[in-house]
């Protein structure tokens, strides 16, 4: 029984139900809130000064803020999110879903603080959709409602920007970076090394297989003079003669033969 499962039995009951549903609907009520009291997102940002400073709200209220106030985009952003959100849970359980997205803010809020800067909820939305596809990597989704394109290749293709990003960005983005995405590596991880160690075994296997494969094809008998073996000619019968070769039927010669072998 892993790690995960042994917190699921004992605290089980932890666990949101419906936790996409809430976090869309709360998205839903900052993005109306800040089109119509502009400055209203600043008091729900992760700043560390200022959860200090007895603004503790900030510690849970950044994760709905919306990455843009454009009402589109808005609109799919939350919709993808409700999307994600419920192949999560079916896939996991709300106790694994809501404890997936509480590492995830734990790592952002403790990189926040260490750095003393800002951090959105941009990295901790990008460790769902990678762990939607992780479960769902067939299933497609169709940009600008025209192109049909597989979660696996978006999910990589997003891997290879972050990346480039951890490479050539601050290190506050690659420290927003690792402590977002530390809630996959802590639930994917095992798997991943389990599976790469699966298959140093099936390859080790295989070698020993093949080696052992190639022994048993090696002839016992092979003629000295026209070469052929039992395995090019299984009808063939083999003799040792007295000069100690082995010799096929047809060029044994015929006083120096001895008991078959």
């Amino acid at each position: 029984m892993s790690l995960l499962d042994k917190l699921e039995r004992r605290f089980g009951f932890l666990g949101i139900p419906g936790l996409p549903r809430i976090l869309v609907g709360f998205g839903a009520l900052v993005f109306g809130l800040a089109w119509l009291l502009p400055g209203f997102v600043s008091i729900l940002m992760l700043d560390p000064d200022k959860i200090r400073h007895g603004e503790v709200w900030r510690l849970v209220t950044y994760i709905f803020i919306p990455q843009s106030l454009h009402p589109l985009w808005v609109i799919f952003a939350l919709w993808f999110l409700w999307w994600v959100g419920e192949g999560l849970e079916r896939a996991w359980g709300s106790f694994r879903l809501t404890l997936y997205i509480l590492v995830g803010m734990v790592g952002t809020t403790a990189a926040a603080f260490f750095f003393g800067t800002n951090f959105s909820n941009l990295m901790l939305l990008m460790s769902l959709f990678l762990a939607f596809a992780h479960f769902y990597p067939e299933e497609i989704i169709y940009i600008l409602f025209i192109l049909p394109v597989r979660i696996k290749w978006l999910a990589w293709i997003a891997g290879a920007f972050l990346l480039v990003g951890f490479f050539v960005g601050s290190n506050s983005y690659r420290a927003s970076l690792i402590a977002a995405l530390a809630n996959y590596l802590i639930f994917f991880g095992p798997e991943f090394f389990s599976k790469a160690k699966h298959r140093r075994e099936v390859s080790t296997r295989r070698k020993r297989f093949e080696e052992v494969s190639r022994d048993a094809a090696e002839p016992l008998h092979k003629c000295a003079v026209c070469g052929k073996t039992e395995i090019s000619d299984p009808d063939l019968e083999f003799r040792v003669a007295r000069d100690g070769e082995e010799y096929c039927m047809n060029h044994l010669p015929s006083a120096q033969t001895a008991s078959p072998r």
